[in-house]
């Protein structure tokens, strides 16, 4: 019951929070798009908690924990943050003030990468249960190369990007967009650190690097 609390709390908080960003600077509840943000990011986190919470809760208490203790990471979430928030109260303010114009169909278009983005997530979920929100090596933990791993070593942070990538085209704004161009860059900080760390303290994970060329983009990079 005490994770279902808390799973809950932090699923409200999160809901108000994000509906405060973006109907806050836009003075009206008729911003359509950030509806259609908010419906397409937290039914299908509904029900990914849903799932996690019936199959397996250590899974889904690792993704509770969200207290990093290493300082390269505590600034990459710091800057996450920023770039967050200050993109939806862009995104918020170029629908009150008009400033972009975006086609409805790359909105549809945006939505659809926002929900692959999920389903992709929800299939790295599966294929790695040692997943957490904050870099760390579980006891008895193994190096996972099989499924999606087997082609990059980092598809949750693909999922990740993908999914940022898509806010601000969901939400209309080429403003702020341009912000979120450079989430990437900063999830490849992430990487780094987290590959270091992985290096010393996860048993296999050198080898595994050698086995796995591409971090995070097929053939690229």
């Amino acid at each position: 019951m005490k994770l279902l609390f808390e799973a809950l709390f932090k699923y409200i908080i999160g809901l108000i929070f994000v509906g405060l960003l973006l109907f806050l600077p836009a003075q009206t509840f008729q911003f359509w798009n950030a509806w259609l943000l908010i419906a397409l990011l937290f039914i299908p986190m509904f029900i990914l908690g849903i799932v996690l919470f019936l199959k397996n809760k250590n899974l889904l208490k690792k993704r509770l924990k969200n207290k990093e203790k290493q300082k390269t990471q505590k600034l990459v979430i710091l800057i996450s943050l920023i770039i967050f928030v200050a993109g939806f109260i862009i995104a918020s303010l170029d629908f009150k003030f008009g400033w972009s114009n975006i086609p409805f169909g790359l909105v549809v278009f945006a939505s659809i990468v926002l929900v692959a983005s999920y389903i992709l997530f929800a299939i790295v979920l599966k294929q790695n249960t040692y997943l957490s929100r904050t870099i760390e090596v579980s006891e008895n933990q193994k190096v996972i190369d099989t499924g999606l791993y087997g082609v990059i070593r980092h598809p949750m942070y693909l999922a990740m990007c993908l999914l940022y990538l898509s806010f601000p085209l969901v939400l209309g704004s080429w403003f702020a967009f341009i912000l979120f161009l450079a989430f990437p860059f900063v999830l490849a900080i992430r990487i780094k650190n987290e590959e270091e760390f992985l290096k010393q303290n996860l048993d296999g994970y050198i080898e595994y690097m050698d086995k796995v060329k591409y971090k995070m983009i097929p053939f690229i990079w």
